[in-house]
């Protein structure tokens, strides 16, 4: 199981390519691994906002380029995608890379 630092680690590692083919302004952790409470079946918990529109495939894109460099499976959320009673919560406890 990862670590939360190993996980910004290989983010960070991977960031130019996020940023410049898959447009995304900004990237964070959410969820079990931002709160420590994750487990050995935790999927990672990833907010992004990207820098222009982006299409599904993109979207899909990113999402399994960012499980293939985790080695784990990745729930990719866009901040504009938030749900109202849950996007303070979600926003709070973000640790953006």
């Amino acid at each position: 199981m990862m670590t939360l630092n190993q996980i910004k680690k290989i983010i960070n590692q991977n960031l130019s390519v996020i940023q410049d083919k898959y447009r995304v302004k900004e990237i964070g952790i959410f969820g079990s691994y931002a709160t420590g409470h994750q487990h050995k079946d935790s999927d990672v918990d990833v907010l992004v906002e990207f820098g222009g529109s982006i299409t599904l495939f993109k979207y899909a894109e990113l999402q399994n380029f960012l499980a293939d460099q985790l080695h784990v499976k990745v729930d990719l959320v866009q901040k504009s995608g938030l749900k109202p009673l849950i996007k303070d919560e979600i926003l709070s406890e973000t640790i953006y890379i």
